[in-house]
């Protein structure tokens, strides 16, 4: 006889998923001492960041929320559903706010979502670049931002936009990589001095 499928991730469990794999709806309540994100099905810690990591991050955020325009919001660390099996927690988030129930809702829908933003950690590398863009990308996420540490220790972003006909992320035209400013008018207006987002 075939052992009942665990209808909510505990503690003891969250590490076993069922045959087919765990969903939002029973992991949402998961009590664990670590942040984490739900990946085809599978809870995957998130590992400890560095300061630097942070810094570029809040100021990012703090950049983004200054220039936002109607009828968008700006979240850190806000939880995106990219499909029920498929929940990620970017490091920014730009996205549409229209109908958003602020008082109930737990994730905000990828098809609300119009920019990402990751900065890169040196155990995030592989997901950041690979894994996470795919997973954006096949959810037709508009714009995607990568920071990395440059070799002076200031950020660099790698902008880059979903394209329609390979179905997948491309570089920006033009500005495919931000080094001391960044500029660009999509989602909306925006131009950061990346040496401010630092402090070194």
């Amino acid at each position: 006889m075939a052992e009942p499928r665990p209808t909510r991730a505990t503690a003891e469990n969250w590490m076993f998923p069922p045959a087919d794999g765990w969903t939002y709806d029973r992991v949402r309540d998961l009590d664990v001492p670590f942040e984490w994100e739900l990946v085809a099905g599978r809870i995957v810690p998130r590992g400890q960041t560095k300061l630097w990591h942070d810094q570029v991050r809040n100021e990012v955020y703090f950049r983004l929320r200054s220039a936002r325009r109607p009828p968008y919001s700006v979240a850190a660390e806000r939880c995106v559903m990219i499909s029920p099996d498929t929940v990620l927690k970017p490091d920014v988030v730009v996205y549409d706010k229209t109908g958003e129930d602020v008082f109930t809702q737990d994730c905000t829908p990828a098809t609300k979502v119009r920019l990402v933003v990751e900065v890169v950690s040196p155990g995030t590398r592989m997901e950041d670049r690979f894994v996470k863009p795919a997973l954006f990308a096949e959810a037709r996420i508009p714009h995607y931002w990568r920071v990395e540490r440059d070799s002076d220790d200031l950020p660099r972003v790698h902008e880059f936009w979903w394209h329609h006909e390979a179905g997948t992320f491309a570089p920006a035209p033009d500005r495919a990589a931000h080094v001391g400013k960044l500029r660009t008018d999509v989602p909306f207006p925006v131009e950061i001095d990346l040496r401010g987002l630092v402090e070194l």
